[in-house]
């Protein structure tokens, strides 16, 4: 009998660069979120930064001998850092789905559907023009492939970023907010139509498009809704229910991870994106009441450790230098206008047309404007398809790192104008409840944004 040869193990100096990767990428993302906080930021700003800083932008560029040790070239030492990295965000997203309440989306359905549609429907089209108004000498991109380039434009701009903005709404403590529950399942269906509209563009750039291949992807997407919210949700709810009888947070804490990885593994088979089926997941997990509580050692674990590490390392790809070239720079500059301008005009026109005040306008037009490492990802797909050159690839990246900055002062600043209710105030206890904080502390007085009386 001969037993088949089994992988080697991974070697002494792999594994001594992979701890000191994770080592410096967790206690630099925690030192500049915790820097970040002490400046009224939210400690996602800082996170994010990590990776700009470790990455070709800076260190890599005045300190090559440095990076190129700690964070090589090569591919399967990356790879190391990108499972890591993706596990953080599958579970990221699938704690963000524990918080979202159902019954705000529905109260508020109508200036969901709205916000959505016009937040989508306006920055898309944006997009597509600037697209095609780009000069070939920046974009490199064939006459044929023109179309398919603006399209690609025209998603990156349209898209938001779900664990971004649930990593900001987290950190300004806004999840328990009505505001905060709407910007994310806006997000959330922002986010799946544009997962869609990618996975066409790639089809445009490899196979061309066809008719079954679009009824395909959205039967797929309404095959597994229809699932999860029938099925999927009497299926999660018992196996919730029965780990949480131990009324130990083992068994629940496993079985919760277990379920988001088993939704991201369907959705991803399926040809869309596994953040999709690991947020739909987590919102099935909420259905659960009595399993929250169980749940505060795995918030704990993926707000503190693992969520800073996916942030950390999502900028270890971008290289900003490439902005020095005046072209390159006016491109972005436009970029990012158009893609500011068509988020909060979409925001705007439908909370009107969702009959929401303004503030509300704007925190739901801030808090959709963050794209992160969502458009990143775009970027990424675009620059492998062929379709994005180096150039573009960096000033996509540009708009992705400006516009999440840009949302936790404009969602602080519009959500200190709202009055908070006291359906507000109970989910607030609840979810320091689930977070293990003591709900006596971590509830006092508060004036309109929230934060303590002086």
């Amino acid at each position: 009998m001969v037993l088949s040869a089994t992988p080697a193990p991974l070697a002494h100096h792999q594994l001594l660069v992979f701890l000191a990767a994770i080592t410096v990428l967790l206690l630099l993302a925690r030192l500049l979120g915790a820097l970040a906080e002490r400046f009224g930021m939210p400690a996602v700003v800082g996170e994010l930064l990590t990776g700009v800083i470790l990455g070709p932008s800076l260190l890599g560029h005045f300190a090559p001998g440095i990076a190129g040790w700690l964070l090589p070239n090569d591919p399967a030492q990356m790879h190391l850092l990108d499972a890591v990295a993706q596990l953080g965000l599958l579970l990221l997203v699938g704690v963000t789905g524990t918080h979202v309440d159902l019954s705000v989306v529905r109260r508020h359905r109508r200036a969901a559907t709205a916000v959505s549609i016009c937040g989508l429907l306006i920055p898309l089209a944006l997009g597509i023009g600037l697209g095609l108004l780009i000069p070939a000498s920046v974009s490199a991109t064939p006459d044929a492939q023109r179309w398919t380039f603006a399209l690609l434009v025209g998603v990156a701009i349209c898209v938001s970023a779900v664990p971004v903005i649930a990593k900001t709404l987290s950190d300004m403590r806004l999840l328990h907010r009505d505001i905060g529950q709407l910007t994310l399942a806006v997000s959330v269906i922002d986010d799946v139509v544009g997962w869609l509209l990618l996975s066409l563009v790639a089809a445009a750039a490899t196979v061309g498009l066809t008719v079954g291949a679009v009824g395909v992807a959205v039967g797929y997407l309404i095959g597994f809704v229809a699932f999860a919210a029938t099925v999927g949700r009497v299926l999660v709810r018992r196996v919730m229910e029965r780990a949480a009888r131990s009324g130990d947070s083992g068994p629940a804490v496993a079985s919760a991870v277990i379920i988001v990885l088993i939704g991201a593994v369907i959705t991803h088979s399926l040809g869309m994106e596994a953040l999709f089926g690991a947020l739909i997941a987590g919102i099935l997990i909420a259905t659960t009441r009595s399993a929250q509580v169980l749940l505060a050692p795995l918030r704990a674990i993926v707000l503190s450790v693992l969520a800073p590490i996916f942030l950390a390392t999502a900028g270890l790809r971008m290289d900003l230098t490439a902005l020095v070239e005046p072209a390159v720079l006016l491109t972005g500059l436009a970029m990012l206008a158009v893609a500011i301008v068509g988020k909060f005009t979409g925001a705007f026109l439908g909370a009107w047309i969702g009959r929401l005040d303004r503030w509300s306008a704007v925190a739901l037009g801030a808090g959709m404007n963050a794209r992160g490492v969502i458009q990143v990802i775009v970027a990424l797909t675009g620059l492998r398809l062929g379709v994005l050159n180096t150039a573009m690839y960096t000033v996509v990246v540009l708009v992705a790192i400006v516009t999440s900055l840009m949302t936790p002062p404009l969602m602080r600043y519009a959500t200190r104008q709202m009055a908070e209710g006291e359906e507000e105030r109970l989910r607030l206890l609840e979810h320091d409840t689930w977070r293990g904080r003591s709900p006596v502390a971590a509830a006092p007085p508060t004036t309109t944004d929230g934060s303590p009386p002086h």
